[in-house]
């Protein structure tokens, strides 16, 4: 019997697909959808995943099954807050605890931007991120059951219909 692979060893996307609980073409689709998803490609086009990638991967599988973000929810959140955000929230499991983690950071952060400011800037205002986090998160991102249920049916079949397409070239 071979042994486990080793934490930081590559994985192939059967690998990935398994302990993230996807389908293969759900991990090929992510890949046309987010830029920042890059494995690395072998001889036949076999793709390999680091540690890295499958973080990111698990913050996005959970942003869009758990948190009922839409795909472009996810992208604004790579491009607004970054790449490790992202990676947070699949690690600690949600966006409250990752942007309750920013606000309890907030102040250290403040006091470290005003000692490298010129002493004439002002400080920046004082806001409650979390709060207004929840919002954004449910009234610009969010979908109800239904609408995330039939928008997974229209991708199934828009990526079944794109299979049969390059069947017949």
């Amino acid at each position: 019997m071979a042994s486990p692979k080793a934490p930081d060893a590559f994985r192939t996307i059967s690998e990935v697909a398994r302990e993230l609980d996807l389908p293969q073409h759900v991990l090929r689709f992510w890949e046309t959808r987010f830029s920042q998803i890059k494995p690395m490609k072998r001889g036949g086009g076999r793709r390999y995943y680091r540690p890295e990638d499958i973080d990111l991967l698990r913050g996005i599988r959970l942003l869009l099954y758990g948190e009922g973000f839409t795909i472009r929810g996810v992208q604004r959140l790579l491009k607004e807050k970054g790449i490790g955000f992202v990676v947070s929230v699949g690690q600690t499991g949600s966006v409250q605890t990752v942007t309750a983690e920013e606000q309890d950071a907030a102040p250290a952060k403040a006091a470290r931007r005003s000692r490298q400011k010129a002493p004439e800037a002002p400080p920046a205002p004082a806001q409650e991120p979390a709060a207004h986090e929840a919002t954004v998160t449910r009234t610009v991102y969010a979908l109800s059951q239904d609408q995330r249920r039939r928008a997974e049916a229209a991708l199934e079949d828009l990526l079944e219909a794109q299979r049969l397409l390059e069947q017949t070239r």
